[in-house]
């Protein structure tokens, strides 16, 4: 069956049109524009039965508008099926609410979304209470696909066994860290957390764990503000690291958060393309197109 790959912003363009070639999908752009008040027009250009939407969902908020009404005009042109391809997807992360009238935001945007697809295909989606994303979607099909396998790969290349670490930066991080470690073929240890606030965090690693000399990868799943990387790079470098560098599935820090990254002594932070980034060094496009070619879609 015939499937057309598309996608509403320039920025997602190029990663649209490498995911329709590995796939053998035709490629149509959605059209988007602003009317003075600020409103979004939209005007999908080309849909097949089944359609694959390419949408990266950071800082979504305008994003998201796109989705929705993007989705209603593929609809009107015949898609039958449509499956959002997310890297990054947004609004998991408050799955409860901690103080009284606050909302839980990704109960409200998921049953948005679910409204609209019939499919969400995304990458490590950064999740704490709540462990299976079709908690979050139960009402369509959700594919969760890991990015442990590129990280692995890359950490093969650019590490010395002998001398290298990962460091995963707080117990969030430990399921993934343990598995990329082992694909690896390094040492890992994980530390602990205390959360203060949105920028304040506390570090803890055991004192038994040796340190000193080592070459340091820390390794986490998304990189908001950088606070928990640079807390932990703080410590390290007490513990005597030789050196520290970083690898992220999401990179959404800005250009003075990379500041106090490399201030903190992180001597290089690197992203996969989830989400465009001047970080960006492994790219995700095979292993989306992997489970795009499943009997399934």
């Amino acid at each position: 069956m015939t499937r057309t790959i598309v996608a509403a912003t320039q920025e997602n363009m190029q990663a649209a049109r490498d995911l329709a070639a590995q796939i053998g999908a035709m490629l149509a752009p959605i059209e988007t524009s602003t009317f003075p008040d600020g409103e979004i027009k939209v005007r999908a250009t080309g849909a097949a039965s089944r359609t694959v939407f390419f949408h990266r969902l950071d800082r979504p908020n305008e994003k998201l508008t796109t989705l929705f009404l993007a989705a209603a005009a593929l609809r009107d042109l015949g898609a039958d099926e449509i499956v959002l391809v997310a890297p990054y997807l947004c609004y998991m992360r408050q799955d409860q609410a901690f103080h009284k009238g606050e909302a839980v935001s990704q109960q409200v945007i998921g049953a948005l979304i679910s409204q609209w697809v019939d499919h969400i295909i995304t990458v490590e989606p950064h999740l704490h209470r709540i462990k299976d994303l079709s908690t979050v979607f139960p009402s369509i099909k959700v594919t969760s696909l890991s990015a442990a396998p590129l990280l692995a790969g890359f950490v093969k290349e650019v590490c010395s066994k002998g001398e290298t670490v990962l460091v995963g930066p707080d117990e969030e991080a430990l399921a993934w860290t343990r598995v990329v470690a082992a694909q690896a073929g390094v040492p890992y240890v994980v530390m602990k957390k205390i959360r203060r606030g949105d920028r304040r965090v506390e570090i803890t690693l055991d004192p038994i764990i040796k340190i000193a000399g080592k070459y340091v990868y820390l390794v986490d799943d998304i990189v908001s503000s950088g606070a928990t990387l640079c807390a932990a790079a703080a410590l390290l470098k007490e513990r005597g690291a030789a050196r520290i560098e970083a690898i992220a599935v999401h990179a959404l820090c800005s250009q003075q958060d990379l500041k106090a990254i490399k201030g903190a002594g992180i001597a290089r932070l690197r992203s996969t393309d989830t989400v465009p980034h001047e970080t960006n060094a492994v790219n995700v496009t095979s292993l989306l197109a992997l489970a795009l070619g499943a009997p399934t879609i």
